[in-house]
């Protein structure tokens, strides 16, 4: 078993995350969505333990993250609906799927074989600082084993990966606390591949045009499996009260809530606050306990929210 190392988002801890990555190791990274487990992107054998380290299926592509524009046509063609949502948005929760470039030295794996490539440009001060730091592309997929909650602390992540990663660079909390926004840009039209910490009305006020719906069933993105973020128990949506035993998630008013993603009704803040419930929840319900959540608006970044809810109470 790996000892995992908890480093200070300081120079020191930034430049030891570094070489960490450079050697071909993994240390999970926070950014302003979630902490996602970083490695190399052209090293095959550092994106291959990324999978083994989560035990995430093959055929799931992984989200590359990188400095600026200037790295991103190193690696991607910049399509004109792409430079659009850049220039709008990046760096920020938004991942782009663009073309691949020939050449890239992107390891296969990072693409699962596809011929486009997602990428994001993070805006949390402390992830462009590693990204700096290491100079060259991360693969950073979301810091947890496969299918389950995603990790918003450092300590979300050594609740899933201590013993299977080398480092996890511990800078608090996450602000945004869910996933990039994800927007297949290979062509002219714009097509919503994942709602997330970008809400999708903003985009598309940006573009003056509506997203479209995925295309097929076809896995082109991360984030696009039927079951995913899924706590021990069972989990039951909409529930404006709890069954007996039930530890009830509330939103806005809800007398007897357990736990709460915002008092006030806050998208925002329930956004932000989504995966610490989860992790809360599912320590409170324990292994055979079940976990009810009141109903979310869905608009705006209750989108995404209801998104992730419901892909953790798919059958798995």
């Amino acid at each position: 078993m790996t000892q995992t190392h908890v480093l200070l988002p300081d120079p020191k801890g930034l430049a030891r995350g570094a070489a960490i990555l450079h050697a071909g190791g993994l240390v999970a990274l926070p950014t302003e969505t979630v902490y996602g487990l970083a490695a190399d992107a052209t090293n095959d054998r550092a994106v291959a333990s990324i999978f083994e380290a989560k035990g995430r299926p093959r055929f799931n592509p992984l989200i590359v993250h990188l400095e600026g524009l200037a790295s991103v046509r190193r690696y991607a063609h910049l399509t004109p609906l792409a430079a659009r949502l850049a220039a709008a948005f990046w760096p920020g929760p938004l991942t782009l799927v663009l073309p691949l470039r020939d050449g890239s030295a992107l390891s296969p794996l990072v693409t699962a074989g596809l011929d486009s490539v997602a990428i994001r440009v993070p805006a949390d001060p402390t992830a462009r600082a590693f990204l700096k730091a290491f100079g060259g592309p991360i693969a950073a997929p979301s810091a947890n084993p496969s299918g389950k909650i995603s990790p918003v602390s450092a300590q979300h992540v050594l609740d899933g990966l201590a013993g299977r990663i080398d480092a996890v660079i511990d800078a608090g909390a996450c602000a945004v606390g869910l996933e990039s926004t994800i927007v297949d840009a290979t062509t002219a039209q714009p097509r919503l591949l994942r709602a997330g910490g970008l809400a999708v009305e903003d985009i598309e006020q940006a573009l003056g045009e509506p997203l479209l719906p995925p295309a097929d069933r076809t896995i082109t993105a991360p984030g696009q499996l039927a079951s995913h973020y899924a706590p021990r128990g069972h989990l039951r949506l909409n529930a404006s009260a709890p069954m007996p035993g039930e530890v009830w998630v509330g939103f806005g008013p809800c007398p007897g809530a357990r736990l709460s993603l915002s008092p006030s009704g806050d998208l925002t803040e329930a956004a932000a606050r989504l995966f610490h419930a989860l992790h809360d929840a599912d320590a409170l319900a324990g292994a055979q306990g079940a976990i009810a959540f009141a109903p979310i608006p869905d608009k705006g970044l209750g989108r995404a929210i209801n998104d992730r809810l419901r892909r953790a109470a798919a059958p798995r």
